[in-house]
């Protein structure tokens, strides 16, 4: 499967947005108009999508000027310039919601991210992202993670094998799916299982599961499964995800997890307030 382009999506975004044309501008701007416009920073954020934003300005219109004053994985205050454009200004008004957009949802994904980053500061651990993401956006969205401090788990189900409990099931087990998976997957490629209690991590265990994931495990289920495999000397990546929050990550990276996954870093991080505003 081919992945889209980010010019490509950019270009769909513009067309769903733009269609046959701005109505409202062309009916108010004259053709050659100029203006000067800045996106500004209406709320305290993490900043993340200004190339983004500069390419969709460059779609529309080569001629645009684009100057960023900020960069990503800048800590951004209120009322902070983040970008001065200028140009012919239908140009800038039909690239400001696609660009403003952008940058708004992939820097409300950053902050979320470094809010979990910072939580779990002094440990050892990754914060991970998941699949669940805004179809055809994952690489931007996974993209405003790493900016956030975060990191990215399998992008797609083409470069990971990750065995869910609807596998073990279709399969007939834990066991006889490793042993599927190892029999079929690309040899360099790691497995591993999803538990949901005791029973089952040992079963993934005596499977040879090279990573297990700690499904909506109770704290106590976690500590005492990091205990188990580690007095086993296993090499096991321990990875927990489920019910993941702002008051039990430090406690759960404390339990000595290796990947903790959090699907809400990209389905639900709110998005931050930005406007562009021309003068």
């Amino acid at each position: 499967m081919q992945i889209p382009s980010v010019d490509t999506i950019l270009r769909d975004a513009l067309i769903e947005d733009i269609g046959h044309g701005d109505i409202t501008t062309s009916s108010i701007v004259p053709p050659k108009h100029k203006s000067k416009a800045i996106l500004i920073a209406k709320e305290d954020f993490i900043l993340a999508g200004i190339p983004f934003a500069e390419r969709v300005f460059k779609l529309v219109d080569r001629g645009i000027r684009f100057k960023a004053d900020k960069k990503d994985g800048d800590r951004v205050k209120k009322g902070t310039v983040i970008a001065t454009v200028s140009g012919n200004t239908r140009s800038l008004l039909m690239a400001e919601r696609v660009a403003l957009n952008l940058v708004q949802r992939l820097s409300g994904i950053a902050t979320l991210t470094h809010r979990f980053v910072d939580c779990v500061n002094g440990f050892s651990v990754r914060i991970v992202d998941t699949r669940k993401t805004t179809p055809n956006l994952r690489f931007f969205e996974r993209y405003a993670v790493r900016i956030g401090g975060g990191y990215n788990h399998r992008f797609g189900l083409f470069d990971g094998v990750l065995i869910k409990d609807n596998h073990i099931v279709a399969a007939g087990g834990i066991e006889r799916a490793v042993r599927l998976a190892r029999m079929n997957a690309p040899h360099m490629m790691k497995i591993e299982v999803e538990v949901r209690n005791s029973t089952e991590l040992e079963e993934a265990l005596s499977a040879g599961a090279d990573i297990v994931m700690l499904d909506n495990m109770t704290l106590k289920e976690i500590k005492n499964a990091v205990r188990g495999i580690r007095q086993k000397r296993l090499q096991t990546t321990i990875e927990v995800s489920g019910n993941i929050n702002m008051e039990n990550v430090r406690e759960i990276a404390k339990a000595g997890v290796d990947l903790i996954s959090i699907g809400a870093l990209t389905h639900s991080a709110p998005a931050v307030d930005i406007s562009m505003e021309i003068f």
